[in-house]
């Protein structure tokens, strides 16, 4: 029988903002936390106090760099161009009822977005960052985004980028990627503590 491997991927998606708090869309406008994000990401701080990590990996963008921060892994961080959120092109800014608007069957997991990325290419981007856990031993934590970690999650699992549509992610919220003897799984999925309600992008 295989030994189960023990790499074990933390995914954390940044806390609030006031675009995710409103429903809009955010790739690659770099805003900062709201004060309610902040105090969320000094409380992951004890939740994440479980493990030690060996690596921790962070987006380029501000709001997952200051997650990072604000739960005291800030000096550990790596920042990662891959981890850069979903790039919305035309449609940065909007909420999705806005988008339904101008293209009514839009699917952001089918189609992607005009000006932006494609499915194919957020999962390239996804299966670029998990390649690079190859060789690791021991806990890695990733500090991105939404969109970028629910195509991580479904990379992960051997499933089709548009898959992490079906994985709902809060902000603020701890997911775990690791593995149930030789076979990758989602240990762990959108947890977000006492928090109840699923964050929007």
């Amino acid at each position: 029988m295989n030994a189960a491997p023990a790499l074990e991927i933390v995914l954390v998606r940044h806390a609030e903002t006031e675009w995710s708090r409103s429903g809009r869309h955010t790739g690659r406008t770099d805003i900062p936390l709201t004060d309610e994000g902040r105090a969320a990401a000094r409380a992951l701080a004890v939740r994440l106090g479980e493990w030690r990590f060996q690596r921790v990996l962070v987006s380029p963008l501000r709001r997952a760099r200051e997650t990072c921060e604000l739960s005291g892994l800030g000096d550990q961080a790596e920042v990662r161009e891959d981890l850069a959120e979903w790039d919305y092109g035309d449609y940065e800014g909007l909420t999705s009822a806005q988008i339904s608007e101008l293209r009514p069957d839009w699917s952001l997991w089918r189609d992607g977005c005009p000006g932006g990325e494609s499915p194919a290419q957020v999962g390239a981007r996804a299966d670029r960052v998990i390649a690079g856990f190859k060789g690791a031993d021991g806990a890695v934590a990733v500090f991105a985004h939404g969109h970028i970690l629910r195509v991580l999650g479904a990379r992960w699992i051997e499933l089709a980028p548009a898959a992490g549509g079906r994985l709902a992610l809060s902000a603020g919220a701890i997911s775990i990627l690791g593995h149930e003897r030789a076979t990758a799984v989602l240990a762990r999925w959108n947890d977000v503590g006492a928090q109840r309600t699923v964050g929007r992008r």
